[in-house]
């Protein structure tokens, strides 16, 4: 791998502030800082939200070696010392879940409830929920709310059902969940309460269990965990509000980004309307192009190396623009055009290799689900305003539109 251009750092004057880490958290087109700095410098110095400075990388092939590469790790993120990109961190296992799960014999229950079948959201019960929500927007009247109507209360229900919440909770809990990933609202005793909320809350739920009896998800690793206490109870509940948070957040967030793109583009909902089981492949498609993350993928140097022509430290953080990378030229042809058939369609939407997102087969398949009935429930359906004046909650981690307001 090369990276022919200096990283800015090394071109700047030493009191030439850094670019500002995150350019934007809307999702209606890419920033154009990314742009510029992919063509030009892959690998560059940016400040962060939290006043510390990191290594930011727009570019595909660079992106696949930090996340396949072991001088890259998660692991530290939580050392009281390490350079922060937004928040302050509350817990180690809030960053790094799936490890302590792992080693507390929990993981595969996880995977499990995330993997291919997902025996707790069958797509006649996705289907049947959509439906549901779209039928209360009409019933409501237009202009509806496609993401309050569509993304949230998919994204809500999928997860409340999966972790066996009740799904009545769900708008005290999206409260918190939109808070807690807000990068620099609150102050860091605003956070820490928010999310001791949220953790009671689901240290409550599990306590409250049946055992041999589970509800859901959080029940069966409550049970599981009870047999061997590789987690403390704060520790799994810590754990299980990071599934709920993460994610409801991630979800909501990614079919909100992709309605507003579909709704842009009528000539694609009607081809995949007229021919369904395209629908996988345009999931696809609004995987790679639809700009959901507000900040980045983190992760530290563990040993002296080098990343394209820049020299990393130990102890550097690096930070991953997947939404940028997922633009790249060198990895995609015409990567800004919107290309429902694209095949191959490498993106690194989920992360790559071993740093591969437990929820993907969540998203690829409840949102295969979803759009089906959105097309078919809705053929009329369209912006209600032009595309620029959709409204977006500004500093999201998970890019989030205030409102897509729809006509059908």
């Amino acid at each position: 791998m090369t990276a022919p251009h200096a990283p800015a750092s090394e071109d700047a004057a030493p009191d030439e502030p850094l670019p500002h880490y995150p350019f934007s958290t809307r999702g209606d087109r890419l920033a154009p800082e990314l742009t510029e700095l992919r063509g030009r410098c892959p690998v560059a110095r940016v400040g962060t939200n939290s006043g510390d400075q990191a290594w930011l990388v727009t570019g595909y092939e660079l992106t696949q070696h930090v996340l396949r590469d072991r001088a890259f790790a998660r692991s530290v993120l939580a050392e009281a010392d390490s350079p922060g990109q937004d928040a302050p961190i509350l817990a180690p296992e809030l960053l790094d879940a799936m490890n302590h799960l792992q080693k507390a014999g929990l993981r595969d229950e996880v995977l499990k409830a995330l993997g291919r079948n997902q025996p707790e959201l069958p797509a006649d019960w996705v289907e049947a929920v959509t439906r549901e929500g779209l039928d209360a927007m009409v019933r409501e009247g237009g202009p509806g709310d496609l993401q309050r109507h569509f993304a949230e209360w998919v994204a809500g229900q999928c997860m409340c059902r999966l972790l066996g919440l009740p799904f009545e909770d769900h708008a005290w809990l999206a409260v918190r969940a939109d808070l807690d990933l807000t990068m620099v609202t609150p102050t860091h005793e605003e956070l820490a309460r928010n999310w001791e909320e949220i953790r009671v809350y689901m240290h409550e739920h599990m306590a409250a269990r049946r055992p041999g009896e589970p509800r859901g998800l959080a029940d069966r690793l409550a049970d599981l965990n009870a047999a061997h206490q590789g987690l403390t109870d704060r520790q799994l509940s810590n754990i299980v509000a990071v599934l709920f948070v993460s994610g409801y957040e991630d979800f909501a967030s990614f079919l909100g980004v992709a309605a507003f793109n579909l709704l842009q583009r009528p000539d694609v909902m009607d081809a995949v309307r007229a021919r369904p089981e395209t629908m996988p492949q345009c999931v696809e498609e609004l995987l790679r192009c639809s700009v959901v993350l507000g900040n980045a993928i983190p992760r530290f140097v563990t040993r002296d190396a080098r990343l394209g022509s820049a020299h990393v430290k130990e102890g550097d953080m690096i930070l991953l623009s997947l939404d940028a990378v997922n633009y790249d030229p060198d990895a995609f042809s015409d990567a800004e055009t919107f290309d429902p058939t694209r095949s191959p369609n490498p993106h690194l939407r989920f992360g790559y290799g071993r740093h591969h997102c437990p929820g993907a087969h969540l998203v690829r398949r409840q949102s295969d689900a979803a759009f089906r009935v959105l097309l078919d429930r809705l053929p009329g359906i369209r912006l209600a305003v032009p595309p620029a004046e959709v409204p977006w909650h500004p500093n999201r981690m998970a890019i989030m539109a205030a409102g897509i307001p729809v006509t059908w």
